[in-house]
């Protein structure tokens, strides 16, 4: 790969400067593509726009960027888009600077102040060389800065027009995706979360388990994202139909490995919100959000829910009972084993080596207090289990 630094003023680079969101943005006249396909959306807050523009106002130094040059003598911008566009949003009249303890923006500055922006020059390397040599490149210089992510790389590997209207779909700030599921998804659509999420959670149902970057390999060359997102809106319209009373802990659920493992039973939804509303209601159940899937499973899985455990005064209170009554009555301080015929049947059992117990099932309507606590020996707890 033939790599060359060069120098350009920011006049220069803001000519032609063009931001038509999804068809793209440019600048160098034109020929400079500022965003291409494995480029990330605009990701700087406001600080970081401003921390450029300082930068550039003191006239100190910024980290070098990197150009591609393409066959036809125009440009990608490899690396350095956020600082870039932090300056053309700038020249643009998107934001203002507190230049010198003023408040300035580009329209309420003289020409002598434009110049002396204009004129900063900037460092950049152009580089020339294959589509895969430019991508690997691209990886390697992308160690610092704002670091790409996971699916922002997979994206910039299997670019092409599956990925563009995928893109178009899941990962714009106020795209489809994100006016559908808000509600449920977490992350940022334009760090490609929204993107990554209905991947997992389609390849999963197409492979048996979470592959991305296979099910992206699979559908590289497709003309559009349809498949992704016909079953993301059914995974949505399933949760809706099924849990229409929406709660917080719904947000940021894998609603799609869910539904890939659900989706086949038969609910009613009645009882499902009236369940959802007692256990939400139910001070036992600390782990709210494993609420839904505790339901869809037939309500047997009940560690989803950390229902919660006797604290260690209710503990020591009921051993100390137990252990006196056991003593009076020559058995064993475990009930299980005072009933019994083996040689614990009087054992006295310390009490590290004695569990609490609901003597009435949690989910049977039993209560996590003393009245409903029993101290049983490990094994016997063990073996147990909901009764």
């Amino acid at each position: 790969m033939k790599i060359e630094l060069h120098q350009f003023t920011i006049g220069e680079v803001v000519e032609g400067y063009r931001d038509s969101d999804e068809e793209g943005v440019v600048g160098y006249g034109g020929r400079l593509n500022i965003r291409p396909k494995y480029q990330r959306e605009f990701v700087y807050d406001a600080k970081k726009q401003m921390a450029v523009m300082d930068t550039v106002w003191k006239n100190f130094p910024l980290n070098v960027m990197y150009w591609v040059r393409n066959d036809d003598d125009t440009f990608e911008l490899l690396d350095g888009q956020q600082r870039t566009l932090s300056i053309c949003k700038f020249i643009a009249g998107e934001y203002i600077m507190n230049f010198d303890n003023i408040l300035r923006g580009w329209s309420n500055m003289n020409a002598d102040q434009h110049k002396r922006i204009l004129d900063y020059k900037l460092q950049v390397y152009i580089c020339e060389g294959t589509p895969t040599e430019q991508i690997d490149w691209f990886k390697t210089i992308n160690i610092a800065g704002e670091k790409l992510t996971d699916q922002e790389l997979l994206n910039a590997i299997y670019n092409g027009a599956w990925v563009t209207c995928a893109k178009r779909l899941f990962s714009k700030s106020s795209c489809v995706a994100y006016k559908l599921a808000d509600k449920y998804m977490v992350g940022s659509t334009i760090r490609q979360a929204y993107l990554e999420t209905a991947l997992r959670w389609i390849s999963a149902a197409k492979y048996g388990k979470e592959n991305v970057e296979r099910y992206m390999a699979d559908h590289q060359h497709d003309g559009d994202s349809d498949e992704l997102w016909q079953y993301f809106q059914e995974v949505i319209a399933w949760v809706q139909r099924l849990f229409p009373d929406y709660h917080k802990e719904m947000k940021g659920l894998d609603w799609g490995i869910l539904y890939n493992s659900y989706k086949s039973n038969a609910y009613k939804s009645t009882y499902l919100q009236q369940r959802v509303k007692e256990l939400m209601e139910d001070e036992n159940v600390t782990h709210k959000a494993g609420i839904y899937e505790f339901l869809l499973d037939g309500e047997n899985k009940t560690q989803l829910l950390s229902v919660r455990v006797f604290d260690e005064i209710t503990k020591r209170k009921v051993y100390a009972r137990q252990t006196k009554e056991a003593q009076e009555q020559g058995v064993s301080n475990c009930p299980l084993c005072a009933v019994g015929h083996d040689a614990n049947r009087t054992k006295i059992w310390s009490l590290k080596e004695m569990d609490a117990d609901h003597v009435t099932a949690w989910s049977k309507g039993g209560a996590t207090d003393i009245g409903n606590c029993q101290m049983l020996c490990q094994t016997h707890n063990r073996a147990k289990g909901n009764r």
